[in-house]
């Protein structure tokens, strides 16, 4: 059996007794000191594993969001048409979708951005619009032509003004030309202006009257519109309220159109119905803007590969003078990937404070051609797309966004004007990880903080009591 004194002689800390210690004043300031730096030190540790770590690393994408991409965006275009605006995208590998209608929302706008109404519905127009066969013959000339001057006349006497507003350049105004003749003529013979007073038609050259086209927000050539005296009522921000024609062009459609329009009319009254009873198709007028701008608003998906969106005045049988056209916006949100609450980006934040800084950096920014950069101007933004992720500590995915670099310019365009940015992803993305840190560390750096201090503390002490003792041996030493 072992003696309890060989265990005795492997104890580590062997006792000094007592009465064998003498207490001093500065060991008692060293160890106030040594005390104090144990306490500091542990709250520094302790607040270092309370804390959150993250580490930063970029590796090559690994999406879970499939092969497309979601474009969040509402811009205002104070002086783009609700009636043309389209949204167009493309990408590299040759997809091209054009006029995308689906996912969006048109809202007209006045200069000032305010919306006018409730949302623009813009049904697709048919793609073929029937127009007469060229004849040789002579030409005839059945509409009044209206002038600033004239216009307001017109459209207060008679209960229906059908005008068309064209350009003598424009390919599809001069399509348009005889048929509109034609028809204003046997209208006019059997409506007659005089007698009847139902209906008249009427014609105002945008080239010659500029003004007057601008105040019934007219940017694509030719456009018919139809007033009705009573419910055409223009308020005080310029606002009307017509519709638009978008029917085929031939004399016998036009006529049909016409005399459905004035059936809706009793014979001997001018005073129009509140309602319009006719049998029109409805697919051949709709309401007409009732502003010259268009805020578009929605999302579409595009493919993961470079790529563009563009926004501008599209039509198949519209011509647009692209030195009219203005594709000054402003950007009120543009973001990609699934959208973020703002209570979970205010939770990462707190985690992160730098994250989510430029996943919308476009928001609010104004881009306005004040004509001082001349015109036919297009607006091009270029668009760097680096996909972030956010991993919590137990492998939870915290957050997924998309974060952007934008540059813009401007340039002179040979054909219409538009507003176009361009995209390209990165085929890498930055992955933020939440380090975990095991209590194991944080119990060995606690005792390396108290083992450390107790042993550099005494060390000092030594050295601090052997110098007084020797300072206390020279003193003497002289007096001797």
């Amino acid at each position: 059996m072992i003696s309890s004194s060989k265990i005795k002689s492997v104890d580590f800390y062997r006792k000094i007794p007592r009465d064998l210690t003498e207490a001093s004043l500065s060991g008692a300031g060293l160890s106030i000191v040594a005390a104090l730096a144990m306490i500091f030190l542990f709250g520094m540790e302790l607040n270092s594993y309370l804390s959150v770590s993250t580490s930063t690393s970029v590796i090559v994408d690994k999406s879970s969001d499939g092969d497309y991409l979601r474009i969040d965006f509402n811009i205002s275009f104070p002086a783009l048409s609700c009636e043309f605006a389209s949204v167009d995208v493309s990408d590299v590998l040759g997809t091209n979708r054009l006029n995308l209608t689906k996912t969006l929302y048109k809202f007209s706008i006045d200069p000032n951005l305010r919306p006018t109404g409730t949302e623009f519905h813009s049904e697709p127009v048919a793609n073929f619009i029937k127009h007469d066969n060229e004849i040789n013959e002579e030409s005839v000339e059945g509409s009044v032509v209206l002038t600033t001057e004239t216009f307001d006349k017109y459209a207060h006497q008679f209960p229906i003004t059908v005008v068309n507003f064209y350009a003598p350049w424009c390919y599809w105004s001069q399509r348009l030309k005889p048929s509109w003749e034609r028809a204003a003529k046997l209208i006019k013979e059997r409506y007659d202006p005089e007698m009847d007073g139902r209906i008249v038609l009427g014609k105002v050259d945008c080239t010659e009257e500029g003004d007057l086209c601008r105040s019934h927000h007219i940017q694509g050539y030719p456009s018919i519109r139809i007033f009705r005296k009573g419910s055409d009522v223009r308020s005080d921000h310029g606002h009307h309220d017509h519709e638009s024609y978008y029917g085929d062009r031939d004399t016998d459609s036009l006529v049909k159109t016409m005399e459905n329009l004035v059936a809706s009319i009793p014979a001997d009254s001018q005073k129009l119905p509140l309602e319009d009873k006719s049998n029109l198709a409805t697919n051949t007028k709709r309401p007409a803007p009732s502003a010259g701008g268009c805020r578009i608003e929605g999302y579409v998906r595009v493919k993961k590969v470079p790529g563009s969106l563009i926004i501008s005045a599209r039509s198949d049988a519209h011509s647009f003078d692209p030195s009219q056209m203005n594709m000054s916006h402003v950007i009120n949100h543009l973001s990609f990937g699934r959208k973020v609450s703002p209570r979970v980006m205010s939770d990462v934040k707190r985690l992160i404070p730098y994250i989510g800084s430029s996943h919308d950096r476009l928001n609010g920014r104004s881009f306005i051609n004040t004509r001082d950069l001349g015109a036919n101007v297009t607006m091009e933004h270029y668009l760097q797309i680096v996909k972030t992720e956010v991993i919590s500590r137990k492998d939870y995915k915290l957050i997924e966004e998309y974060e952007y670099t934008a540059h813009s310019s401007v340039s002179q365009s040979l054909h219409i004007p538009v507003a176009k940015f361009h995209l390209e992803l990165s085929p890498m993305q930055v992955l933020i990880t939440e380090n975990q840190k095991s209590f194991s560390h944080f119990i060995t750096n606690v005792c390396a903080i108290i083992g450390g201090i107790f042993t550099v503390a005494g060390i000092m002490d030594a050295i601090l009591h052997n110098t007084i003792r020797l300072m206390k041996k020279v003193e003497l030493g002289k007096n001797f």
